[in-house]
């Protein structure tokens, strides 16, 4: 039986933004976001990405999706999307994959409207339409530089200025994807044949990165699109690693009049933590600062520490690399700009409300809760949600009818604590 796939086209070059298909856009990289969005159409069945880059090609390997080797000679700023895609569909011929319909998607398009696309495939399934391309209404009027540079109307007459509502509307091509027929795809060798229809989609989504500007844009409206996109709180990971400073506390420290500082902590972080061990989902403190509180608070909560890390980045991946654990499976809870190369690193880069601008940028998700006010706990069951049945029923025993954790934990921890 023919199979519906998604080919991604994701080479290494790039003019206008260097590495663009790697940089990320609500904490995900954009060829991980498209792979993200093919896996969650359930019209697709399978995800290719065809690319000449190594580093593109694990990350999409990571994020779920099957991967063609691009030449060289296909992977130059003259090259068409289409002969990627034929070069494509002659590998996976190769692999005995009988492939129906082809949902060519660009990662150049973050936000790829999922519900759109999977109307779009049933259209060409069925057989209905050769063709079918993501577009946006407009009713706008279009003008053009004629002679001299002079305005010239496209799409109206420059004498008559019909209402809206009299008006009938254009669409807009956005890029994001475009599904065809295989067979047919393969005989006109271009993205339009046929019977051609459009999906619409949500204007929100329609924004298409090919500059810096762009990229920037695009990073400001995750926070919105991505939260209406997918509904849920859920974050499914392998494992959680936080910082400590601005995460577990609320990142202000006290001082008595004999110079011993102190730290308040939440004690329903303590219970957070304890659920996701109890499920199995190893906890890492991860912090630049030598305090002592830090190892005595990871004492209390039963989890490894690393402190005095002065490349977090580097200890990260070192420990990530111990556990065999992916970095794409894993959450990492930060606040502040020395947590930035972290949050680059993983699957899950995850903030707290109040952190640095930079910060929230860079995360794919901003909690509810903020540091030493139950924002590791915020963070634990989401993972949890995400995690297996499993986990769930160890959440609902060990939460008990008072819903708190660490009985005997003190809010205000010293930092001379033993």
């Amino acid at each position: 039986m023919s199979e519906t796939v998604a080919i991604i086209p994701a080479r290494g070059g790039s003019k206008g933004i260097p590495r663009k298909n790697l940089q990320r856009v609500g904490g995900v990289p954009l060829v991980a976001r498209a792979v993200e969005a093919a896996r969650r159409c359930p019209a697709i069945d399978r995800v290719v990405v065809t690319t000449d880059d190594a580093d593109i090609a694990a990350v999409a390997a990571e994020w779920g999706a099957e991967i063609v080797e691009r030449p060289v000679d296909l992977s130059g700023d003259e090259a068409r999307s289409e002969t990627a895609l034929l070069h494509a569909l002659d590998t996976l011929e190769e692999r005995k994959v009988d492939v129906g319909v082809v949902a060519f998607l660009q990662a150049t398009s973050p936000f790829i409207d999922v519900e759109a696309l999977t109307a779009a495939v049933q259209l060409v399934r069925s057989r209905r339409r050769d063709s079918v391309f993501s577009a946006v209404e407009t009713y706008g009027f279009l003008w053009e530089k004629g002679i001299g540079d002079a305005a010239e109307p496209v799409n109206h007459e420059i004498d008559v200025r019909p209402r809206r509502q009299d008006r009938e509307p254009h669409y807009l091509e956005t890029g994001g994807f475009y599904v065809v027929r295989a067979a047919g795809f393969r005989v006109a060798q271009h993205r339009f044949f046929g019977s051609v229809g459009i999906a619409e989609v949500d204007p929100r989504t329609a924004i298409e990165i090919d500059t810096v500007h762009e990229l920037e844009l695009a990073r400001r409206l995750a926070a919105v699109v991505d939260r209406n996109a997918r509904g849920d709180r859920a974050i499914s990971v392998d494992a959680v690693v936080t910082d400590f400073d601005g995460v577990h506390t609320d990142d202000t420290v006290r001082v008595d009049q004999n110079g011993l500082e102190s730290v308040t902590v939440s004690r329903s972080d303590g219970m957070g933590v304890s659920l996701l061990r109890a499920a199995g989902i190893p906890v890492l403190i991860l912090s630049t600062e030598a305090n002592p509180v830090v190892a005595a608070r990871a004492r209390k909560l039963g989890v490894e520490v690393r402190q005095a890390a002065a490349d977090k980045a580097a200890v990260l991946r070192e420990w990530a690399d111990d556990q065999r654990i992916a970095l794409s499976r894993i959450a990492y809870l930060g606040n502040d700009v020395n947590d930035l190369a972290c949050l680059e690193l993983v699957g899950w880069p995850v903030a707290v409300p109040d952190a640095h601008p930079l910060v929230l940028s860079a995360a794919r998700v901003v909690l509810d809760r903020r540091g030493g006010d139950g924002a590791v706990r915020d963070l634990a069951e989401r993972v949890l949600a995400g995690a297996s049945s499993t986990a769930g029923s160890v959440l609902r025993a060990a939460a008990g009818p008072a819903g708190r954790g660490e009985a005997s934990d003190h809010p205000t921890a010293p930092l001379e604590a033993s």
